[in-house]
């Protein structure tokens, strides 16, 4: 017998009871502060989150990539050890900020009650929303704009467990959270590698000739609609700028669907085609690029800037070039910023870049495609073995944070 079946036997033979989440927790959303106010954003000493920060450093979180002032939060900072959960767009998703902080209004902050900070250990609290995540995607009110049903979302139950029975859970999980930390840190440092040698290959190209972006196209980019869809329960796939990270499209955080009418209507401007070449022109994160590497149906919003290559020119050459840090910081310095960054579709098209023979882009793509590979492909190496041991984690998650409930 386990430790922890030893625990569970002796402090909650019969099962353990539950509490909603409304009894547990005070709840409040996040807010964004005036982006057009410079004292709510120069000198913050204050993290503001996003959801790229969980992207970009998992899910514990103790520093941002924004930070806003006092000023701007008016005595309305969120105390350490709270739980940020997304109800609002990017729906499923949750992180323990361990300072005190703020985040944008996709969130909602859990922040445990007092009269209960000495019945539960905060990182059982923040496991269990793994549980709360997926109730979250399954309670969603029907709109036009995704988001969590929140009286619902106050009726989610907690387990009252034994204070040993959370802690030996938390270490248990915290021993498989370890073990991925160190495969994905290795990995890290292949993906920074991979950069390294992937802007040497294309920002001083063997013959390469100096020219425009709009001269690697066959046409000038474009975008999506500016209107707002109405959003249907099936139709046509439209994503934006929360379906893309890591070069891809990722059609599960797509925004919902359209009718075939309005697709065929937005097709008369712009018609997704595969090979194509995605940028967030608009946003907190302007800048990200994606390849289309499908023949399904779907379309774009207008924050998704579209480009497609003339027959002079390799699809995955402008793809890895977008990605280089040269083309990176014209993107920063060339964007407006007023409430969020937007960058000019034709300013994108005048950047300057050194553009070799399609043979060459061919053999350049070869070889960064090689490394792309050996850095992201989830059936072999690294990326394959992070993947099934986050498959792992999962399952034994899953069976430790179930209870049987006291009757």
């Amino acid at each position: 017998m386990s430790r922890l079946e030893e625990l569970i036997q002796q402090l909650c033979p019969d099962g353990v009871e539950y509490m909603p989440l409304s009894e547990l927790f005070f709840t409040r959303n996040g807010y964004t502060p005036s982006k057009s106010n410079p004292e709510f954003w120069n000198e913050g000493s204050i993290p503001w989150f996003r959801m790229e920060d969980i992207r970009e450093n998992g899910r514990i979180l103790s520093d941002s990539s924004q930070y806003i002032s006092e000023k701007a939060v008016k005595g309305q900072v969120f105390p350490e050890n709270s739980i940020i959960v997304a109800t609002s767009a990017t729906i499923g998703e949750h992180a323990l900020v361990t300072v005190p902080s703020l985040a944008n209004q996709r969130f909602t902050y859990l922040v445990l009650k007092e009269q209960y900070q000495d019945l539960f250990d905060i990182k059982f609290l923040f496991y269990y929303c793994f549980k709360l995540d997926e109730y979250c995607k399954a309670n969603l009110n029907q709109g036009n704009f995704a988001s969590v049903d929140m009286k619902k979302f106050a009726k989610f139950e907690f387990p009252l467990v034994p204070l040993p029975v959370q802690q030996e859970i938390v270490r248990i999980l915290d021993s498989f959270t370890e073990l991925t930390a160190e495969l994905t840190a290795e990995l890290t440092a292949r993906k920074k590698q991979y950069e390294y040698y992937r802007d040497e290959l294309l920002l001083n190209p063997s013959g390469g000739q100096s020219m425009k972006i709009i001269d690697m196209l066959s046409q000038p980019i474009t975008d999506g609609p500016h209107t707002t869809p109405v959003f249907v329960e099936s139709g046509v796939p439209f994503v934006s700028v929360d379906s893309v990270w890591d070069g891809k499209i990722h059609f599960e955080r797509m925004r919902g669907y359209i009718t075939e009418e309005f697709d065929l209507e937005c097709c008369k401007k712009y018609k997704p085609q595969k090979h194509d070449v995605y940028m967030v022109k608009s946003g907190s994160t302007t800048g990200k690029v994606a390849y289309v590497d499908t023949d399904m149906r779907f379309n774009i919003w207008s924050p998704l800037a579209a480009m497609r290559v003339n027959e002079n020119n390799s699809s995955r050459y402008l793809y890895h070039l977008l990605q280089t840090d040269y083309i990176q910081q014209q993107v920063k310095a060339k964007s407006s910023h007023g409430s969020q960054p937007n960058l000019s579709m034709r300013a994108l098209e005048q950047f300057v870049v050194s553009i070799p023979t399609l043979k060459e882009q061919n053999r350049i793509v070869s070889i960064l495609d090689h490394f792309d590979t050996l850095c992201n492909d989830l059936t072999s190496g690294l990326p394959a073995e992070i993947e099934a041991r986050k498959k792992q984690y999962k399952y034994y998650r899953d069976k430790l944070l179930s209870f049987k409930e006291l009757k």
